[in-house]
């Protein structure tokens, strides 16, 4: 089934951080946030039905929307999701989701207009607070460091959080959720070439950060990474290249192609998590999913994202990518399933939305069910 919602306008506002002009007093805040892990119960998946031309080329277009249905109907088996779509793509999108396969959680139409389909980075990371409500985290979207263009996309944290009847919190950083990856314990691993970025957070320190997102997301510990500037729109997000599948467990990608600026990264990243500890000391064990050596090239090459690591975890299933390389797909999709025990793992190609250097991940933000931790 599928439900047509509006805009709303009120947005509950919660501010507070290091940058001036952002104050609040004490008593409009809680004293602590805590962000749920990914695999805890979720509300619901967010996601956007858009494929600008100003983005994306016409050879991708039609298929990229082919490929967010694709991932709102697999997620539905699951459980509900909400779409944000332009008033222009309405029908089709509609027509999209209506023609696919059955589906058993609802997938909600919600008119609003975006830049791009990103929400992991654009939409609110959402936390509950010691107060025990739900706040949704703005982290002050940018285009990635003022790589393409976002004024749309600005507003997407502060329309879901409003949608989702949270309070938004607006941090002093700029950033965006695949920055970042937590095990729900207090670990965190992420990347300075995209947090500790002059494009993003000029003239703030390590410290100043780590303060900052200790408090928003519940951390105890920051295992960073130095990831790489420059190579991709992101500056090298975390959750391209590594996410924890429990507490002290991290699967992390490598690149085998030698020409590849990521054959260099991937091998700091494992060796750095090797040598890492999480929150309470105790050493990470440390899972390799190896990259497709062979990738569906019709849409381009450029920026396509290839690489196992974008799944998405939802209620009682994880969802991943497959990339038309035998092997690796199902060397891939086994170790998922190890990770992963108890859920069933749905492998979909969605090599549109790859070529435009994102995946699964990259394009659902979970709102988790927040009474679980009371």
């Amino acid at each position: 089934m599928w439900t047509r919602r509006g805009f709303v306008q009120s947005i509950p506002l919660v501010t507070g951080g290091l940058l001036p002009g952002i104050g609040f007093a004490a008593a409009d805040m809680p004293a602590s946030f805590k962000m749920p892990e990914e695999g805890e119960p979720h509300k619901r998946t967010w996601m956007a039905f858009v494929a600008n031309d100003y983005v994306w080329s016409g050879r991708q277009i039609p298929d990229v929307k082919r490929n967010l249905a694709l991932i709102a109907k697999t997620i539905a088996r699951y459980e509900p999701v909400r779409m944000l779509v332009d008033p222009y793509d309405y029908g089709e999108a509609e027509t999209l989701l209506e023609g696919l396969s059955s589906h058993a959680h609802p997938i909600e139409l919600i008119e609003c207009s975006t830049d791009d389909l990103w929400l992991r980075d654009t939409g609110p990371t959402f936390v509950e607070g010691s107060d025990g409500e739900k706040y949704g985290i703005d982290f002050n979207f940018n285009g990635w460091g003022g790589k393409q263009t976002h004024s749309l996309d600005a507003e997407v944290a502060g329309f879901i959080t409003a949608r989702a009847g949270a309070a938004i919190k607006v941090s002093s950083l700029v950033l965006e959720g695949g920055c970042f990856e937590i095990d729900g314990h207090g670990t965190a691993i992420m990347t300075k070439s995209c947090i500790l970025n002059d494009n993003r957070n000029p003239a703030v320190s390590q410290s100043q950060v780590e303060e900052e997102l200790k408090h928003l997301l519940g951390l105890r510990k920051i295992i960073w990474l130095e990831g790489i500037k420059g190579m991709d729109i992101t500056d090298g997000h975390t959750d391209f290249y590594a996410r924890f599948s429990a507490r002290g467990k991290v699967l992390v990608s490598r690149d085998n192609y030698k020409k590849s600026h990521d054959y260099a990264v991937t091998r700091a990243n494992i060796s750095a998590l090797k040598k890492a500890v999480d929150a309470d000391g105790l050493e990470l064990e440390v899972c390799v999913i190896d990259t497709p050596e062979v990738i569906n090239e019709y849409y381009g090459v450029t920026d396509f994202a290839a690489g196992y690591i974008g799944y998405y975890v939802c209620n009682n299933a994880v969802i991943m990518q497959r990339f038309g390389d035998r092997s690796a797909d199902r060397k891939a999709r086994e170790i998922i399933a190890e990770a992963f025990p108890g859920r069933t793992i749905e492998q979909i190609s969605i090599d549109a939305i790859a070529s435009g250097g994102g995946s699964i991940h990259c394009a659902t933000q979970q709102e988790p069910e927040i009474s679980w931790l009371r």
